[in-house]
């Protein structure tokens, strides 16, 4: 009985060439006997047959001569050399083989490309520092001690002692991985390893650097200029993009994430870009009205204080805020009248207050009686 490619890789005879790619990629990984589980000559089989149904349903040509004659008008048989299997087993070094080699390659690790190792970005850092109330509102340069792996200056971060020999690594060529072959029941297969006498790096130094021991980057300690923009805000985070960890073989560096952290202040709150303050005054100010001097981050500011200004009045002082973050602008500064009023009076005042109090027309009355 003639066999059924389609029904084999389990795909539709419309399939498209990506969609049998697809279905030989899943079949070859669950069939691949170093892979597979279970009953290990089956998987073989069932491996030779994906292989041979994919040769011709991967093949414009037989695919055509197979939908028109079926296997047996693809010229497929044992000992046919053309067709890339023989007696032997499989030849993957035959042409026939040469159109799915980058499946094996992805799947197998056959690939005989070189693999050195390629340059790797610098881990990020994180610090965490305190600033004053006042300067989160207008800004400050600070400095920080950072000890972080940087590029050795010694060797330019190559590992090599300045001025001795850098030559290719005699055991892998160059490549960083060496190569060892592996027989199967389908031929050959490739097996890359990371080459330890360079480290994947396929040259070695004659002399190591005296600083950095080979490695291109050296710990060591520093102080960094840190600029905290006017406005900041507790808990923020500022990015200092490459101030972090040095990266390998001349890899980026890694970024530093700065945390803020703003002392609170005795006089103002913060809200925001808003500040928030408390004044307070006598009664009678309250009373009559008069001009008090506000305490604000940008300096005092006279207010004027309305007769009959009532306890927790707030007025507000445009633009005394805290500076917005990229902007000109700035918040406003709020100000909570408290009206205090005495716990005790002298005996001259007790006098003027019930004067007012008669002139008010206003009865008090004190331990049952009535005064007026």
């Amino acid at each position: 009985m003639s066999k059924d490619y389609y029904q084999i890789l389990g795909v539709n005879r419309n399939a498209n060439e990506a969609e049998i790619k697809k279905a030989f990629r899943v079949a070859a990984r669950k069939y691949h006997p170093d892979q597979a589980k279970g009953d290990k000559k089956e998987a073989e089989k069932k491996f030779k047959e994906i292989s041979e149904a994919y040769e011709i349903l991967g093949d414009k040509q037989k695919r055509t001569r197979y939908n028109q004659f079926g296997a047996d008008g693809v010229n497929f048989g044992a000992g046919d050399k053309a067709s890339g299997f023989g007696t032997g087993g499989f030849d993957f070094g035959s042409a026939s083989f040469s159109g799915f080699g980058d499946i094996f390659e992805t799947f197998f690790n056959t690939s005989s490309q070189t693999q050195q190792r390629k340059p790797t970005r610098g881990a990020d850092m994180e610090v965490r520092i305190r600033i004053k109330f006042e300067d989160a509102i207008f800004g400050i340069t600070t400095e920080l001690a950072l000890t972080r792996l940087q590029k050795c200056q010694h060797c330019h971060g190559n590992g090599a002692e300045p001025g001795s020999k850098i030559t290719t690594c005699k055991t892998c060529h160059g490549s960083g991985e060496i190569q060892t072959m592996r027989q199967t029941v389908f031929g050959n297969v490739r097996h890359a390893t990371v080459c330890t006498d360079c480290s994947g790096e396929g040259k070695v130094f004659e002399k190591k650097c005296s600083m950095c021991h080979g490695t291109g980057r050296i710990r060591k300690s520093e102080k960094v200029k840190i600029k905290i923009p006017a406005g900041v805000n507790n808990n923020a985070v500022i990015r200092l993009r490459e101030q972090g960890e040095a990266g390998t073989k001349s890899g980026p560096n890694g970024d530093l994430f700065v945390h803020i952290a703003v002392d609170p202040s005795r006089e103002f709150e913060r809200r925001e870009t808003d500040i928030y303050s408390i004044q307070k005054i006598h009664f009678t100010e309250a009373v009559l009205g008069t001009e008090v001097q506000i305490k604000t981050v940008h300096g005092n500011v006279q207010l004027k204080i309305p007769a009959g200004t009532q306890s927790h009045t707030s007025f507000k002082l445009k633009n005394y805020g805290v500076p917005k973050l990229n902007s000109a602008n700035r918040g406003d500064h709020f100000v909570k009248i408290i009206v205090e009023i005495p716990k005790k009076l002298s005996r001259k005042e007790q006098e003027l207050f019930g004067s007012l109090a008669k002139e008010s027309n206003i009865k008090i009355r004190k331990k049952g009686r009535l005064f007026s």
